[in-house]
């Protein structure tokens, strides 16, 4: 987009500002080329599941059977792996890795729909490429589908609550504690691992993904329509909610 050309040194002001932005979930703070930008969300994605999948195999092989240690290995893995990734990916893709947050930024008209289907395709196809790429490493068969079944409208309305909750920690960290959103999200999905049913999907991309794993992590193709949905309409029932609840008082 064009703009009119404003003072030099106003221009620059705002540069520094931009360039000392601290990492958020935010549209990207710093000038990258499209590419880059949709480059970092596939390969942030793809680093995902890689701590999905691998530390829910890691976690049942090391076990011996105990479910909650498993899940508890899986949780801390996931949750300190994306404190890291957001760090990383922040600045460069906004580290959406999620098409729910993709679509409430683009209803927040912060990214445009065009570049929204970008992301979300990079997204799935990132997600994809790490759940082989954790199969790879625990010599486990690179191409799998998953037989565990997450059925049930138990299941379904936990998926709801883990998004809505997941795009309520995003948008309140960014409004009120942009510098903190790496960890905030990174503990909020710690912790909406052991609160919710589901253990916490909150992420189409990664339902994706996790139905190519019959592996700890994994959830049946059959199962997956409907965590999606509940996702979606978590994510967007969260962004009308917090677009009011978060909006600043007009001065009279």
């Amino acid at each position: 987009m064009l703009r009119a050309p404003g003072n030099r040194r106003e221009t620059c002001a705002r540069t520094s500002l931009l360039l000392m932005a601290p990492a958020s979930l935010e549209p990207p703070l710093r000038a990258f080329s499209m590419l880059r930008r949709v480059t970092g969300e596939a390969l942030g994605t793809a680093m995902l599941l890689v701590v999905v999948i691998g530390s829910g195999i890691m976690g049942e092989r090391l076990a011996g059977g105990n479910v909650a240690i498993a899940l508890l290995g899986n949780t801390l893995a996931t949750g300190a792996g994306l404190v890291v990734l957001i760090t990383i990916f922040g600045p460069l893709s906004g580290a959406h890795f999620n098409p729910g947050v993709t679509l409430v930024f683009a209803l927040r008209r912060e990214i445009t729909w065009p570049m929204a289907g970008i992301y979300i395709a990079a997204q799935v196809i990132g997600g994809v490429l790490g759940v082989w790429m954790a199969h790879a490493m625990f010599a486990e068969p690179i191409l799998q589908v998953s037989t565990k079944l997450r059925d049930g409208p138990a299941q379904a309305f936990a998926e709801f609550v883990a998004t809505f909750g997941l795009i309520a920690a995003i948008l309140g960290s960014i409004r009120f504690k942009p510098d903190a959103t790496p960890m905030i999200v990174g503990l909020y999905i710690t912790a909406a691992y052991w609160f919710t049913a589901s253990t916490s999907f909150a992420n189409p991309a990664v339902t994706i993904a996790r139905s190519l794993s019959n592996t700890f992590a994994g959830i049946a193709p059959g199962s997956m329509p409907m965590f999606i949905v509940a996702q979606l309409v978590g994510a967007v029932t969260a962004s009308i909610l917090f677009q009011w609840l978060l909006k600043e008082q007009q001065a009279a």
